[in-house]
């Protein structure tokens, strides 16, 4: 597939205003608890620096000041309309906004307690690239934690599921989306179906060097949750 970042970066821009809407259509409102449960797997502590990948409009940001309100979290997306809508939703400095790319961040080693990314791994060009960089700006002992979404397992309703992903999302984009949404609702529905598993994507943890892996899957296996932990130096 193509996933060249400059049009990857145009796709997100064009949906960002029915971004939120389409997620909570296309999940019926369940992608508010994976991102719920991501946050409690990240096992904040006080005062701690998050950085939350692909943070579109803030959705995984905005649960972790919620739930942490002395956390200092930077939320970074490359597609700047998806950071201004984010950034409109509160009138105070709760949480900084900056665009980057998640394959070259802007931050020294070692400034992070917590990574966070929400649907970042399986639009990357290069996603090894992308998780050495998250490694390398976590602490020692700190947590990388991924939600994404993964092939359906075999089971009795990867057919339904997959009629679902190839044809019920793309017509949910284009009536709520018009033209754009139509074409970046064909797009999603193809990288889920042809990424990797859970399991291939914590291989790839565990050989850049994080410890401590665990994984939970929602929505028929659809949907994964992924962590682990850099060691202690």
């Amino acid at each position: 597939m193509n996933k060249d970042p400059n049009t990857i970066k145009e796709m997100f821009g064009l949906i960002a205003p029915r971004y939120n809407l389409l997620n909570r259509l296309m999940t019926a409102g369940l992608d508010r608890h994976w991102r719920k449960e991501l946050v409690q797997k990240g096992d904040i502590q006080p005062a701690a620096k998050i950085l939350d990948l692909a943070t579109g409009t803030g959705d995984i940001a905005f649960v972790v000041h919620r739930k942490h309100p002395d956390a200092e979290i930077v939320a970074v997306d490359f597609a700047m309309p998806m950071l201004y809508i984010g950034k409109r939703k509160t009138s105070r400095s709760i949480i900084h906004w900056c665009a980057a790319d998640a394959a070259k961040l802007p931050f020294p080693e070692a400034t992070f307690h917590v990574v966070t990314s929400g649907f970042l791994f399986r639009n990357l060009h290069d996603l090894r690239q992308s998780v050495r960089e998250q490694i390398r700006v976590l602490k020692c002992g700190g947590r990388l934690l991924a939600l994404d979404s993964t092939p359906p397992p075999p089971s009795l309703l990867r057919p339904f599921i997959r009629f679902y992903l190839r044809h019920g999302i793309p017509w949910l984009g284009r009536v709520f989306a018009g033209k754009h949404g139509a074409s970046a609702y064909r797009y999603l529905p193809e990288s889920t179906l042809r990424f990797r598993t859970a399991d291939e994507l914590l291989n790839l943890l565990a050989e850049e060097g994080l410890i401590h892996l665990g994984k939970k899957s929602f929505l028929f296996g659809t949907i994964v949750l992924i962590w682990g932990d850099k060691e202690q130096y």
